[in-house]
């Protein structure tokens, strides 16, 4: 059996291809190894997101083209977005020997065994979702676990590559979400995320299971297997799915809601197809619906022809809505996107930069007052693991999505424990088992 190994590179979304990958791979007879040295097969699973992600992934290829001079026999293979956005640079890569898109996978074995097979794969499919196909986990099971629910996007974001990449939005039968979260469970993982690019965007059958009622049909499975999920589209969050949140104590009372500027007019030209306005509605109909809900989101600063006032109105914003964690970021243009053929990045590096900071600096305030808040009161923690600081201490989440380290005493990892929170940081929370 060859061994292989693989790199997985971006997000959530990545991390569930690798493992269906991986599943593809020992159903055909090779090996996955923990160890990048031991492997025959390399294969990187890429992000095309950012650029600062394709440079990493452009990196890691230069350093496998040293091992490949080294060992002639080695073989790599380029995965996910970046195979299907740059297919001719890769394949022109002296290390890269197969490149295979995010639709493509089924196709691997084949690639990999015959040597008249194409190096290439990349056509982005209406159909495909891997519904059939049951992700290869580790052997000792874990405590966190992701689904992928649905794949590719419609948004059409001007910023944004993924449509160009992952291809067109299409939902994934919902008896086999249920089967695989049911055998998560039975292998002993405590939690699932439920991944999509947009899933308030689920349709099953012309609307005949939404997302609220995918929640939900997933949220009754067992009351001891926490559920979230990830991405929302304020465009397409309603109060369905927050009455499902508020129905079921397992479903985690957080929710991502990227609102990227709070500017109208820079929001239009992103082609979010919301207002401020509108997201502000939303960030009220959660704290009404679901007192306490953790919010998060992401910010992006500098895009095409954003104004002083413009970097303003997004600092307004999030004072407005109190965001709890915020991923934020400079703009950085994709190719191809709708951003990139009809807008000029014409924001300054150094405008964008210092608009980013400011972002970062107020959200760090919010972020330390929305967990000073927390202090004195009590929460369940699923026990994920040992904290990198300290041998000696566990961390887990919140159900409102908190970090939160504690020492561990009699708990062991998988545990659900009832932690009084004691002190914080910006960034964490720290408490005690009581």
């Amino acid at each position: 059996m060859i061994p292989f190994y693989i790199e997985t590179y971006g997000c959530q979304m990545n991390v569930s291809d690798s493992e269906v990958v991986t599943r593809i791979l020992t159903d055909n007879g090779y090996r996955p190894c923990s160890r990048m040295e031991d492997a025959r097969l390399l294969f990187v699973n890429t992000c095309s997101i950012r650029e600062n992600a394709e440079k990493r992934v452009m990196n890691r290829l230069d350093h496998f083209g040293r091992l490949k001079k080294k060992d002639p026999l080695l073989k790599v293979g380029v995965l996910g977005c970046m195979a299907t956005r740059l297919k001719e640079q890769l394949l022109n890569h002296p290390a890269v020997d197969w490149v295979v898109g995010p639709d493509s996978y089924r196709y691997l074995p084949g690639m990999l065994d015959s040597r008249a097979a194409a190096p290439v794969r990349v056509q982005l499919s209406l159909s495909e979702t891997y519904a059939d196909i049951k992700p290869y986990r580790e052997k000792e099971p874990g405590v966190t676990s992701f689904v992928t629910i649905m794949r590719g996007c419609d948004n059409m974001c001007a910023y944004c590559i993924v449509p160009y990449v992952r291809g067109r939005e299409r939902s994934r039968d919902p008896e086999s979400i249920e089967a695989e979260v049911k055998s998560l469970l039975q292998e002993g993982f405590r939690e699932v995320t439920l991944l999509g690019q947009n899933v308030n965007s689920y349709r099953w059958e012309s609307g005949l299971v939404t997302f609220a009622g995918l929640l939900d049909r997933v949220a009754r499975i067992s009351p001891l297997l926490r559920i979230r999920y990830t991405t929302s589209h304020p465009k397409d969050m309603q109060d369905d799915v927050l009455h499902v949140m508020a129905r079921y104590p397992n479903i985690c009372k957080h929710i991502h809601l990227p609102v990227q500027s709070g500017s109208n007019a820079v929001l239009d030209k992103m082609n979010r197809k919301y207002t401020r306005e509108e997201y502000l509605e939303r960030i009220n109909s959660i704290r009404t619906i679901l007192p306490g809900c953790g919010i998060s989101t992401d910010l992006i600063a500098g895009f095409c022809s954003e104004t002083e006032e413009d970097h303003l109105q997004t600092l307004r914003l999030m004072e407005e809505a109190r965001f709890d964690q915020a991923f934020m970021f400079q703009y950085s243009q994709r190719p191809n996107t709708l951003a990139a053929r009809h807008y000029p990045d014409n924001i300054p590096s150094a405008t964008k930069t210092r608009r980013l900071k400011e972002i970062i600096t107020l959200q760090n305030r919010l972020s330390l007052a929305s967990n000073r808040a927390d202090v004195g009161n009590e929460f369940e923690v699923l026990v994920e693991g040992v904290s990198k600081r300290s041998a000696e201490d566990y961390f887990g989440r919140t159900g409102t999505g908190k970090v939160c380290v504690f020492p561990k005493k009699t708990s062991v990892i998988g545990d659900y424990v009832t932690i009084r929170i004691t002190s914080c940081t910006a960034a964490t929370l720290k408490g005690e088992i009581i």
